[in-house]
């Protein structure tokens, strides 16, 4: 895992890959490189930060050069064993045990039809001398990132998009449909970037460069098209062997030659992973989190701890427990420049503080559960958006009734939070909409109108084209089953646009890779082999994955009820963030330029204070928001 960074036919390139690399340097602090050719009338520099995970010696190093091909890669292949033997059969001799090697020389043989064979995360870029061609790649799922940036005939790209801005001097614009779409979201989708010129490379494709001046595209891999084999293997009547399956893949993602750990919530996901890989690798460490008695106490939140205790005794887990007691006004600038975008959720401090304490550990992996709630329909949303369709069919008058007696409901009191009370305000908030609307309202931020309230009004056709967007990306698609249908927008949209998102860069932040097992190409084909109504079983969400785990879990760790990987907000909002949520509300960067108004910002802090509704999460991701225009305006990420 590292961070990489390039120019290719840029002026001043090697300054600029320098800084580039430079910037990246929390990404991989065990060592650094640089590389230089010309290219067409121009040159090509790739620059390489090294976090060491595999074949620690200098034989790993990049960029790595090799017969006319030179690598920067970040990422894990977990197939490079089965790779290397193939390669090796053919006469291929290594030098050494990287994957980075294995990569390098499965591109000299197979050149782009490597990408598909490929299982892992990854990005990297590659260059061929004999022929002046640059080539960016990025894994099937959008695990690890890849910012870009095209000017003339030259290009830029980087692991981190502030490394982008740091080397344009400024000069990047700041995309207003991209604070949109964050504002929808509180997470900027992975089609979108927050500066006007820079891009993400989409996963599962890849893009070349010639002397030329020529840029070709193409995709090797659509979660589109796996979908829609999942569903014919599903008519088919084909079940996958889930249970073996996760298994695999977990055992594959404990390849290393440093020590692996994992986060363990308690949890379902995390619990089942860390299981299985303790069965692989015994003793493994574990982290856990719990917080301030008093935020639990006022946020309801569920006693995570017993269950991870009870996970990590049956299973000779040697467990980490980590109080969550941040400074939060400390925190929050500083997640904020290394999130890169306006990114509103707080679960990124939890996954920073932790792989944080991990590495003072000496830990360098960490296997993580995210993408099980998105391939098997764990989410409360999912359930939510399948009891709506029932709902709907109850008398309007009656629904009306219901409604109106919930919104006198208050969401909290001064000394506690009503979760049931905020769930219901949520569920009739949407419950009575169309298919694609009701499930964007279910877990975005704002409806239309609240966000057309919220925005300079000559935003009005941005703000519908980012609506569009989400009704294009959750339609293109013939699947004739509901669940998997959700489950395939959030794969598409939400995994790689938040949580991978997220991850990726708070975990890296700390100097710490974090595997994804259920974001495996393998898992995902198998996931959308299994049918919706297996998925969601009564009120049990997950119930495919939650029966397979019972294979190694006891019960009533599967079937606990539903944790959340997130924060006390309500207690931070209403004591540790209070004077700065005024301050921002009403002197803000973002209200002073126009782009949001104040009076709406007003009743929305107004309300919240009152009770009746929950605005939290909306103020949160507002801060984040001010702290990263500020960021982004005043030249702080050069």
């Amino acid at each position: 895992m590292c961070g990489i960074a390039g120019t290719y036919r840029w002026p001043d390139g090697k300054v600029v890959t320098d800084r580039l690399t430079d910037t990246l340097a929390h990404r991989g602090p065990d060592g650094t490189g640089r590389y230089s050719h010309p290219a067409g009338d121009g040159e090509v520099h790739l620059g390489h930060r090294r976090l060491a995970i595999v074949d620690l010696s200098g034989t790993g190093a990049q960029p790595m050069v090799s017969g006319g091909l030179v690598l920067t890669y970040n990422g894990e292949l977990y197939n490079a064993p089965e790779l290397r033997a193939e390669l090796a059969a053919a006469g291929v001799r290594f030098r050494g045990t990287s994957d980075t090697e294995v990569l390098l020389e499965a591109w000299r043989r197979w050149g782009t039809d490597c990408l598909p064979r490929l299982r892992g995360m990854f990005a990297f870029g590659i260059f061929d001398e004999r022929t002046g061609e640059l080539v960016l790649a990025r894994d099937q799922l959008g695990i690890k990132p890849l910012f870009l940036l095209r000017r003339g005939e030259g290009l830029v790209f980087a692991s981190e998009l502030k490394a982008l801005a740091a080397v344009t001097g400024g000069s990047l614009e700041v995309d207003h449909a991209a604070l949109v779409a964050s504002l929808l979201y509180y997470w900027v989708p992975d089609s979108r970037c927050a500066f006007r010129e820079a891009e993400k490379l989409p996963p599962g494709s890849w893009l070349r460069c010639r002397p030329d001046g020529r840029v070709d595209r193409g995709r090797f891999w659509s979660l589109k098209d796996v979908a829609a084999e999942g569903r014919e293997r599903a008519r088919s009547g084909e079940q996958p062997d889930l249970a073996a399956i996760v298994e695999e893949s977990t055992r594959r993602h404990l390849l290393s030659d440093v020590p692996v750990a994992a986060f363990l919530s308690g949890g379902l996901d995390s619990s089942y992973l860390t299981a299985l890989a303790a069965r692989h690798q015994p003793g493994i460490s574990a982290y856990t989190i719990g917080f301030r008695a008093e935020d639990a106490r006022f946020e309801a939140m569920p006693d995570d701890l017993r269950y991870a205790r009870r996970v990590a005794e049956r299973f000779g887990v040697d467990l980490h427990e980590i109080e969550i007691a941040p400074n939060v006004l400390d925190l929050l600038p500083r997640m904020t420049y290394h999130l890169d975008e306006p990114i509103g959720d707080p679960a990124a401090i939890n996954t920073f503080l932790i792989c944080s304490a991990a590495r003072e550990a000496g830990v360098k992996v960490m296997l993580s559960g995210m993408g099980a709630d998105e391939l098997f329909a764990g989410y409360r949303k999912h359930l939510a958006n399948l009891i709506a369709l029932r709902y709907q069919r109850v008398p309007r008058p009656l629904r009306r009734g219901v409604s109106r007696a919930v919104d006198r409901l208050p969401v909290a009191t001064a000394r506690r939070g009503y979760r049931s009370v905020r769930f219901a305000k949520r569920f009739l908030s949407f419950a009575d909409l169309p298919e694609e609307t009701a499930f964007r309202r279910s877990y975005t931020m704002y409806d239309q109108d609240e966000l057309l309230a919220l925005v300079d009004p000559d935003l009005a056709g941005t703000v519908e084209d980012v609506l569009t967007e989400h009704a294009d990306v959750y339609q293109d698609n013939d699947l004739d089953d509901f669940v998997n249908r959700m489950c395939l927008g959030d794969a598409r949209m939400f995994l790689p646009g938040l949580n991978l998102a997220y991850t990726d860069r708070s975990s890296m932040a700390a100097s710490t890779e974090v595997r994804v097992p259920y974001v495996d190409v393998e898992v995902v084909r198998a996931a959308f082999a299994v049918p919706g109504d297996r998925k969601i079983v009564g009120r049990q969400g997950k119930a495919v994955l939650k029966e397979a785990a019972t294979s190694i879990l006891p019960r009533e760790i599967v079937y606990r009820p539903k944790g959340l990987f997130s924060a006390p907000l309500r207690a931070w909002m209403s004591r540790d963030l209070a004077p700065l949520v005024r301050e921002v509300v009403h002197d803000g960067v973002l209200v002073r330029s126009g782009f949001l108004r104040r009076d709406a910002l007003a009743r929305m802090v107004a309300e919240d204070a009152a009770g009746q509704r929950d605005f939290s999460k909306h103020l949160w991701h507002v801060l984040t928001l001010e702290y990263w225009y500020r960021g982004a305006t005043s030249g702080e990420f050069e």
